[in-house]
Order: C-alpha cells, then sequence, then structure tokens
C-alpha cells in the first residue's frame, strides 16, 4: 500500500486498495488520512472522495495542533511524561505529596510503593495505563491473598498517582473510570459497656485514667489524647484539639489529615473536665501539658506507655475487658454513646476528626438507632394528622 506523507509533522493520506498510486486520481476508493493527534496518538480517517479533501484536512488538523496552546503544551506534557516509568513518575508524585503529610502518613505510603506498587508497575509507561491495567492489578492482589484493607489502601494510592497523571492529559478517559475499587468492609469495632469502662478506666495508673477519659468522653485520638493541655478548654463544655503526639516522632505533631495551626472542637463532658483540672492540680503541667515522659519531663508521654499498661491489664484478667477490644475502643465508645443519643452521624464524624463521613458511616452504620419499619412509623405520624 503506497503512501503520500506531506510536510514533517503534518501527516500522510493513502488508498486501501489494489491500485497504483499513479491510478488513484481515477480510482473510485476513498483516501484515508494518518495523523498523530494533539494528544500524541497517531490517529486515521477515511472517506475523502479526492486528494484535495485529504490534504485540506490534514492541514485543518495541523493549524489546530500548531496553533492550540492547550493542545500544544498538552502534547508536550505527553511527550514528556508518557514514556515515563511509573517509579520516577511516583516518585516525584511522592514529593508533591509530601509537604503535606505527617511522618507517620509518609512512611505508610513508602510502605505501599515498596510493597505493592514499584513491584507491580515500577517499569511500566505511563501512558500505558488504562482500565484493563488497573483491574487485573486488582485481581492480582486478590489472588495472592492481600488482605482487603491493604488493598483498599494500595488502590487508593495508585488512584491518586494515575488522576494526577490524568489531569496532565496523559489519557483522553482516566485509568480509573469504571474500575470497582476493593470492597473493603472493616469489621465491626468492639466496644465496652458503660459497666466495663467504668472498671477499665481505674484499673490502670492516673495517666491511664485520663486517656480513657478523654477517647471514651471526648472521642480523642491515643496520640491526641497523648498532647491534651489545659489550656484547650475553652469552654466549659468545650475541648480544642489541636495536635497530637505522633507515634514515629514521638514528638507533637498536626493533627492527622490537617495542617499545621489547624483544630477542632469536641464536647467536654463534665466528668472529663474535672479529670482534666483533677490531674493537672495534682501533677503540674510544662505549657500546660499534662502527660509527660516519666523519666525527661521535657518530652511528651510516649505512646507505648498506654499500649503496656492495656497489655499489662488484658494479661492480669482483673477487669472485664470484651473480647477483641483495643484501647482505640475507648474512642469507639464515644461513637456509640454519641449514636445512641441520636446524635447526628455528621456531628459525630466531625468531631472524631474523620476525613469522610463515609468513613464514619461504615464502621459505627451498625450502631445507628432505628431502622426502615421504625423509619415507616415516624414518617407516618404527620401524614396521618
Amino acid at each position: 500500500m503506497a503512501t503520500i506523507n506531506l510536510i514533517r509533522g503534518m501527516g500522510s493520506f493513502f488508498k486501501v486498495c489494489e491500485h497504483p498510486e499513479s491510478r488513484w486520481p481515477r480510482c473510485p476508493h476513498e483516501y484515508t488520512i494518518r495523523y498523530r493527534s494533539a494528544a500524541g496518538r497517531q490517529t486515521e480517517e477515511s472517506g475523502f472522495t479526492t486528494s484535495e479533501k485529504a490534504k485540506a484536512r490534514l492541514a485543518e488538523v495541523y493549524q489546530e495542533r500548531k496553533y492550540n496552546p492547550h493542545n500544544q503544551r498538552r502534547a508536550e506534557r505527553i511527550q514528556k511524561y508518557a514514556p515515563m516509568q511509573f517509579g520516577e513518575y511516583a516518585a516525584q508524585w511522592r514529593e508533591s505529596q509530601r509537604r503535606g503529610l505527617a511522618p507517620s502518613s509518609l512512611r505508610h505510603l513508602d510502605s505501599l510503593l515498596e510493597h505493592h506498587l514499584l513491584p507491580a508497575f515500577g517499569s511500566r509507561r505511563m501512558g500505558t495505563f488504562d482500565h484493563k491495567v488497573v483491574d487485573a492489578f486488582i485481581t492480582t492482589m486478590d489472588r495472592n491473598k492481600v488482605g482487603l484493607a491493604t488493598q483498599s489502601n494500595v488502590f487508593d494510592k495508585l488512584r491518586a498517582i494515575l488522576l494526577d497523571a490524568h489531569r496532565l492529559g496523559l489519557y483522553d478517559e482516566s485509568p480509573v473510570e469504571g474500575v470497582v475499587p476493593p470492597q473493603y468492609d472493616p469489621k465491626r469495632a468492639v466496644i465496652p459497656s458503660p459497666e466495663q469502662l467504668a472498671a477499665l478506666r481505674l484499673a490502670g495508673d492516673e495517666a491511664f485514667c485520663l486517656v480513657a477519659d478523654l477517647m471514651s468522653g471526648c472521642g480523642l485520638r491515643n496520640g491526641e489524647a497523648l498532647a491534651v493541655n489545659i489550656n484547650n478548654i475553652v469552654a466549659d463544655d468545650v475541648y480544642r484539639i489541636t495536635e497530637q503526639v505522633n507515634t514515629t516522632t514521638r514528638q507533637y505533631a498536626p493533627l492527622k489529615h490537617r495542617k499545621e495551626g489547624e483544630y477542632r472542637d469536641a464536647p467536654l463532658p463534665a466528668r472529663v473536665k474535672q479529670t482534666i483540672e483533677w490531674y493537672a492540680d495534682t501533677y503540674g503541667t510544662v505549657d500546660g501539658y499534662l502527660l509527660r515522659h516519666p523519666r525527661d519531663l521535657s518530652k511528651p508521654m510516649p505512646n507505648h506507655h498506654l499500649q503496656n499498661q492495656w497489655q499489662r491489664l488484658k494479661s492480669a484478667g482483673t477487669c472485664e475487658i470484651p473480647e477483641g477490644m483495643v484501647l482505640y475502643g475507648f474512642r469507639h465508645f464515644f461513637a456509640s454513646n454519641c449514636l445512641a443519643h441520636n446524635i447526628p452521624i455528621t456531628d459525630v464524624a466531625e468531631w472524631m476528626g474523620h476525613r469522610s463521613i463515609d468513613v464514619t458511616f461504615k464502621i459505627y452504620r451498625h450502631l445507628m438507632p432505628g431502622s426502615i419499619s421504625r423509619a415507616a412509623q415516624v414518617l407516618n405520624l404527620d401524614l396521618a394528622a
């Protein structure tokens, strides 16, 4: 099949038939043109009855590509990034994310890259991703019996990287469009009863009791409770959560999912306020902070101090602990208590610092009172009036 090439970058035209080029003007078959689109992909169009029409269309495409700044910039980005290996692109993307991540979150990201994404895609060219590639990767993780929680986290990071490339214009359609993500369904939270909570909060030392009260009464995370500060009582019934003790660095750090200086307010029950004030009066504070390292008051109390006490309590068997409960169960109690008293789940999600209400809903949906039948009865009250 003969092909006529025009000036560099303009494309070519030809006929898909058995006739030689010399007979094309009299041949009844139509012309086909071939050119590179603004995205850098080889494209063909057919249906041109004369060579003049074929060349006119090629000239039109060439002018659009040459003088459209948006297309030109996109073509340059595709030329730069499409051949790039995933490993190199992911490294650049990681650097752009690093500024907004806490050390523990960055460590988690590095682990997902090292153990899952780079072994699968490290040398793959960025321009070769599509939904079939992503689907096959999820299937492979499932076949290798990777836990659903890990699958979900890995997919979230892969999706973020590919969406970043999609915004650059590497793909006409997002490679994750239409892909069904791993269906992670967290296990039900194990929550102590009020009687069990009352016994547990007094089973450890005074610091353990303070943390248990902050987690069960205000919904704080472990690290946030360790950063308790008397100055964060901004009203008799409001505690302002401003920072946490980072598990990795063992230093004060911004809250999870928040930048430095951002905070969230949580309800402060009277009993928790009394516990905070009693501890401050009894043991004093350092710049308002209550919990300090047992051997160095200039440092925050480390997270393992709580975990060690929790393990000792479980081993001692001196008080009843629900099967499967972890230290985080104190925070689960807060959510359970709120939802059992009909406090809106949107408020609970905000107080607990969840990035999305979907997280709150997945974990605590079974705790929400009521049912379809109950809803039907309530809705009928005004309808029947």
